[in-house]
């Protein structure tokens, strides 16, 4: 009866998340209708004072044509209350050229005129692709929705036309960061109802890593939003992912498996249990709770972890993901590997758990802080997210815990090396 309750409260869980995504992806079908009657955000800027773009507010409307309403119906001494991106705009050159303003081409990418169109169905296929990969490994949701929108659907050039233009280059690049922070914390919140669900989070660690997050989670943003260049970003962004691939390429050898006799025993035993259709015994049983150390079992082994430690180590990996604009997961779950020594089939879960404070943390400090979100593409995008994630969890129990961790590594290495060479080098790869 009891199980029986709490699938119910599962079912009704789900159905409000899946409910919310489909309302947060409306102004994706809106958006072209608005964009069809709304005014180049342009034309507004162009008609207030430059002294009176210094002092940009954080005010964003929705739509070019309200923000041109607005600002036309406002007294001179009123449109000092510019956006972050309205400022930017004013600040850009007008003109039909690369990283140039042009006040008469259509709106696109956050509304501004003559942005990129961008393509709905790539993006939520590529969402679909996000979700699933965060929530097999608990990681790289953050690093591939980035690889989305910067490359596959083109912001990344678009945001490198305006070199000599510093404001839109980190406007964009900032809008960039945290439209990848939204798509991995709604796939955490899925993968995490769903590991929930399968007894695979261990609460009392997610809940530590969370509490040290939420510090990194606000500081990073405040220091860097509206400093970082795209081409700085990256840059970094290469460097971490790649330094992560080849670090995780070492535990697949003999001697990184060495180390993790208890992880690889654990994981020996769920993938047994699995192929036996097992799983009464193979969810995290909490054993001890004290206030320096926390003992659990999982499949019949024990583990253990010092309070203190995912505090710090969750403080340290939320402030590296705010400043790229991912979850974190990439170095949760090396954490959780190596530190902790979990199996894969328990860092994957509790690394979504974590990540879903800090994104929430993260998101909410960037938004304050006046950068955009274009619900458009963050919308449909979610829908996707929703998909992939939901398969991820159901999935991941028949890929062996050796092949998760090296299909993170491949991408870590192809992903890294590419952006090392883009951000450093003005080389690419892809």
């Amino acid at each position: 009866m009891k199980r029986e309750n709490n699938l119910k409260i599962l079912n009704k869980t789900l159905a409000f998340v899946a409910l919310l995504a489909m309302l947060l992806a409306l102004p994706s079908f809106a958006g072209a209708t608005q964009n069809a009657t709304a005014e180049p955000a342009a034309q507004k800027v162009e008609q207030a004072p430059a002294a009176d773009t210094a002092n940009a507010g954080a005010t964003r409307n929705a739509t070019a044509g309200a923000v041109a309403q607005k600002v036309e119906q406002a007294p001179a001494a009123d449109t000092a209350k510019l956006s972050r991106l309205e400022a930017a705009i004013a600040q850009a050159p007008l003109g039909t050229g690369p990283g140039q303003i042009d006040k008469n081409a259509a709106p696109g990418f956050l509304d501004i005129p003559g942005a990129p169109q961008l393509n709905l169905m790539i993006a939520f296929a590529w969402a679909v692709w996000v979700g699933w990969l965060f929530s097999t490994v608990g990681a790289f949701g953050g690093v591939m929705a980035g690889v989305g929108h910067m490359s596959v659907l083109g912001l990344g050039a678009y945001a490198s036309t305006f070199k000599g233009t510093k404001a839109m280059n980190t406007v964009i690049t900032d809008s960039i960061r945290v439209s990848n922070q939204c798509l991995v914390g709604f796939s955490a919140l899925v993968s995490s109802i769903k590991y929930f669900s399968l007894g695979r989070i261990v609460l009392p660690l997610g809940i530590a890593l969370g509490i040290g997050s939420v510090a990194g989670s606000v500081l990073i943003p405040m220091l860097t939003q509206g400093k970082i260049s795209f081409r700085d970003y990256v840059g970094y962004f290469g460097l971490f992912v790649l330094l992560l691939g080849c670090y995780l390429f070492y535990e697949t050898t003999a001697a990184g498996q060495a180390r993790r006799k208890k992880a690889s025993a654990a994981a020996k035993a769920f993938e047994e249990a699995s192929k036996k259709n097992d799983n009464q015994d193979t969810g995290v049983k909490v054993t001890s709770i004290t206030a320096s150390r926390v003992t659990f079992t999982f499949c019949g082994v024990e583990f253990s972890f010092s309070t203190f430690v995912p505090v710090i180590g969750g403080f340290i990996i939320a402030s590296a993901a705010s400043f790229l604009g991912v979850g974190g997961g990439f170095l949760l779950v090396p954490f959780l590997t190596s530190i902790a020594q979990l199996p894969m089939y328990l860092a994957a879960g509790t690394s979504a758990f974590a990540v879903l404070v800090g994104m929430v943390t993260s998101i909410t400090t960037f938004v304050s802080g006046g950068t955009p979100i274009y619900w458009n593409l963050v919308g449909i995008e979610l829908v996707g997210i929703l998909v992939g994630s939901w398969v991820g969890p159901i999935t991941a129990k028949y890929i062996p815990d050796m092949w998760l961790k090296r299909l993170f590594v491949v991408v870590a290495i192809i992903v890294g090396t590419n952006y090392v060479l883009r951000g450093f080098f003005d080389m690419r790869l892809f």
